[in-house]
C-alpha cells in the first residue's frame, strides 16, 4: 500500500502491513490534532493584528468545554494508538511454537547465521516464505542493531546477552540487511542481503550448502571434545546435574531460588557456573570464560535444548 513512496521500503511480510497501517493513521491523527491549532493560529494572527480594525469588545477569557474536549478527545485517540502499538509490539515478542530457530552472532563487521541444520552464512539471511523463523542474538564484541527493512524490524544485538526477534516473510525477493548502531570505524559496511525464498528453493538452497551436522550435532561434538559429557553424561561418576530435558524448565537453585532454563541460564551457567548452583549440588564447575567463542556457546545451547527428557538421573 506504499509504493507510490518511492523512498518508503517494501514490504515483505503482513507484519510489515501492519506496522505500516499505524505509521500512516497515527501520522494522521498528528496532522487532525495539530491542523486546527496551526489554522486558527494563522487566522488569529491575521484578523487581530496590530492596526487591524477587528472588534476586540466581549472577548472571551475562559472557553471549559473547548477546554475539555481538547484534552479529553487527544488522550483518548492517543490511548487507542497506545493499545494498538502494544499489541503489535506483543505480538513480535512472543513467537509462536516452533518457529525455525536461526542463531545470529554480530561482530565488527559482519553478520554470522547459522540454520538448525548446521549451513552457515555470513551478511546473508535465506528464510523460506510461510514460515515462522526466530532470530536468537548475540555479539561478540561491541553493541550492534540488526534491522530488516521489509520486515519493520530492528533489534540491538548486545555483548553478554541474548535478544530475539521472529517474523514470517511472505514475499520472495532480496532486501537489505543493516546494521543500525554505530559500532565502529567500519560500521557504514555492516550490511547484507536478506533473502526470502519460495519453501522449494529455500530447501534447494540448504542441500547445496556444505554442513559438517546440524546446529545441535555440532553441538554434542563440541560437549564431549571440552569434556563436558565426563561430568554431565548419563554415567558420569562426578555429582552434576544431567542436562536431559532441563531446557524450558524451572531449576531449583541452592539459594532457594528457581530460575528457568532458557538461553541465557545455559550460557551463564558455561561461563559463570558459581552465579546460579542447581540445587543439591557443589560448586565444582569451572568457568569456560574465553575458552569458548559466542558461536560455540550457541552450539552447546543448540545441544542441550535437543536433549530429550527420558532417563534423567537425580541429584
Amino acid at each position: 500500500m506504499t509504493s507510490w513512496l518511492p523512498f518508503w521500503p517494501a514490504s515483505a511480510s503482513a507484519y510489515a502491513d501492519r506496522v505500516d497501517l499505524l505509521v500512516w493513521a497515527f501520522s494522521a491523527l498528528i496532522i487532525v490534532l495539530a491542523a486546527p491549532v496551526i489554522i486558527g493560529m494563522v487566522w488569529f494572527a491575521a484578523k487581530y493584528h496590530r492596526g487591524s480594525p477587528a472588534d476586540r469588545s466581549d472577548a472571551p477569557t475562559r472557553g471549559f468545554w473547548i477546554e475539555a474536549d481538547w484534552t479529553v478527545v487527544p488522550f483518548l485517540l492517543a490511548m487507542i494508538f497506545f493499545v494498538w502499538a502494544a499489541h503489535l509490539y506483543y505480538i513480535v515478542r512472543t513467537p509462536p511454537d516452533g518457529a525455525m530457530e536461526v542463531a545470529v552472532v554480530a561482530k565488527q563487521w559482519m553478520w554470522k547465521f547459522q540454520h538448525p541444520g548446521g549451513q552457515r552464512e555470513i551478511n546473508e539471511l535465506h528464510v523460506p516464505t510461510g514460515q515462522p523463523v526466530k532470530l536468537t542474538m548475540t555479539s561478540q564484541d561491541v553493541i550492534h542493531s540488526l534491522f530488516l527493512p521489509e520486515l519493520r524490524l530492528k533489534m540491538d544485538v548486545l555483548p553478554d546477552r541474548y535478544t530475539s526477534i521472529w517474523f514470517q516473510a511472505d514475499r520472495p525477493g532480496t532486501y537489505a540487511l543493516r546494521c543500525t548502531q554505530f559500532c565502529g570505524t567500519d560500521h557504514a559496511l555492516m550490511g547484507g542481503r536478506f533473502i526470502v525464498q519460495e519453501p522449494r528453493d529455500y530447501e534447494a538452497w540448504l542441500q547445496a550448502s556444505a554442513v559438517d551436522g546440524t546446529l545441535a550435532q555440532e553441538g554434542e561434538r563440541l560437549f564431549r571434545r571440552l569434556g563436558c559429557s565426563g561430568c554431565h553424561g548419563m554415567n558420569s561418576a562426578v555429582h552434576a546435574p544431567d542436562l536431559a530435558g532441563i531446557y524450558g524448565t524451572q531449576q531449583p537453585l541452592a539459594d532457594g531460588r528457581f530460575v528457568l532454563a532458557d538461553d541465557r541460564y545455559i550460557r551463564d551457567s558455561i561461563l559463570m557456573p558459581k552465579r546460579q548452583v542447581v540445587a543439591g549440588y557443589e560448586p565444582i564447575m569451572p568457568s569456560f570464560a574465553g575458552k569458548v567463542s559466542e558461536e560455540e556457546i550457541l552450539r552447546l545451547i543448540a545441544y542441550v535444548k535437543s536433549l530429550p527428557r527420558e532417563g534423567s538421573k537425580q541429584p
